[in-house]
């Protein structure tokens, strides 16, 4: 595999652009690159997930996830480049539907929390959430292969269920929304 990256700090984004993988330059606040750089927080985010101990399965899961978003990373870095396809996106249909059968029905909405691998699993949901708009910001004006925007509100989903997994994985319940609670 050649070198991609030798050279790290090479001053061409010093004017505010920066370089697509088609070459041409954009600037650093154009809806491609939010929408880019948001899906590498998110990959980012999901990393930091995985540093917890985690069932040997989600690990896998989320890691082929991981593969997944840098290739659609490289999806939005290539404008005209297609490398999700509906397949990637029935993976997580698949995984949904697998761990949601394993939990009871929500009753009430939750809140953010319980273990700490619940906890930025939700954070992942919500970064998730992030890039999807990102995405759509980015299809008004250019094209996104429709795979790319329902990869990432699928795995929005995903990890709202993997959250709830988790926690009744740990023996740890959701913590319910109490609406008008006592505020601590």
């Amino acid at each position: 595999m050649p070198t991609r990256v030798s050279i790290v700090a090479t001053r061409t984004g010093d004017d505010g652009t920066t370089g697509l993988g088609d070459k041409t330059r954009v600037p650093k606040d154009a809806p491609r690159i939010a929408a880019l750089g948001d899906v590498d927080e998110l990959n980012s985010v999901i990393g930091l997930w995985r540093a917890q101990a985690l069932p040997a399965d989600v690990d896998a899961l989320l890691g082929q996830i991981q593969h997944d978003l840098f290739d659609l990373g490289g999806e939005l870095c290539i404008p005209d480049w297609t490398s999700l396809n509906e397949a990637h996106v029935q993976r997580l249909d698949e995984a949904l539907a697998r761990y949601n059968a394993t939990l009871d029905p929500l009753r009430e909405f939750i809140l953010p929390g319980g273990t700490q691998a619940a906890a930025l699993a939700h954070l992942a949901r919500t970064v998730a959430r992030r890039a999807e708009r990102s995405v759509v910001t980015l299809a008004r004006t250019d094209t996104v292969h429709p795979p790319v925007k329902q990869y990432l509100n699928r795995l929005s989903d995903l990890c709202f269920v993997l959250a709830r997994f988790l926690n009744r994985a740990a023996d740890v319940p959701d913590i319910l929304w109490k609406p008008h609670a006592p505020r601590e």
